[in-house]
């Protein structure tokens, strides 16, 4: 595991590089969220805004999503991709908000992750933004750039995230997930990281490689 100080100046660097980083889906209500997250499976945040931009028009409420013709519901979201599976799992997971939670997004990990297509990603996207419960957001970007830093040597998402957990303080951990979302898109890409533009390059296993 890194050091205390090399964690603290990566979050350091972080928020200095993206003091207001927030989430980068478009959503006005809780549900809205929810099933933005869930359609950025496998899917960029800027796909799921075109798209959910025309279905938060057609679809504003739970009730609309569970009633909702199935074909229909696939058309509408089919280039966010996996759309068969995705709206499938919206229509279910939208009928349990109705019957189980009184129409109303769940405020606990055990709760939320009760519902048809989320996991535990979708459910900190949920608890971070909407209710300001810390949670650490493993999307490719925090799998990436963990590893990459040297914070993890896992693969697996859940074991990142408890690393993290780990050596995160609390309070950053929403933030902190953002943040590294930005540093990814802008810098540390997936293909070709521009580790000489980097300023977390000295604290970072990775970029430190690259020197040699």
């Amino acid at each position: 595991m890194p050091s205390k100080e090399t964690v603290n100046k990566i979050i350091e660097e972080l928020e200095r590089l993206y003091p207001d980083a927030g989430c980068s889906l478009t959503y006005s209500t809780p549900l809205q969220l929810l099933i933005a997250t869930q359609l950025a499976a496998q899917c960029t945040d800027e796909r799921v805004n075109i798209v959910t931009k025309e279905l938060f028009k057609k679809y504003k409420t739970a009730e609309d999503f569970a009633n909702a013709d199935l074909k229909a519901l696939e058309q509408d979201i089919r280039p966010t991709g996996f759309y068969r599976n995705k709206a499938r799992n919206i229509k279910e997971c939208c009928r349990m908000i109705i019957e189980k939670f009184n129409g109303e997004v769940p405020d606990s990990m055990e709760k939320l992750l009760m519902l048809p297509g989320v996991g535990r990603k979708t459910a900190n996207v949920i608890l971070g933004n909407i209710y300001n419960i810390p949670g650490i957001v493993v999307d490719t970007h925090a799998k990436r750039l963990s590893n990459r830093m040297g914070l993890t040597k896992e693969e697996d998402p859940v074991k990142i995230e408890f690393d993290l957990m780990k050596i995160i303080p609390r309070e950053k951990w929403s933030k902190f997930s953002n943040q590294l979302v930005f540093h990814g898109r802008a810098v540390c890409k997936a293909r070709k990281p521009d580790c000489e533009a980097c300023s977390i390059r000295p604290y970072c296993v990775y970029g430190q490689k690259t020197l040699k």
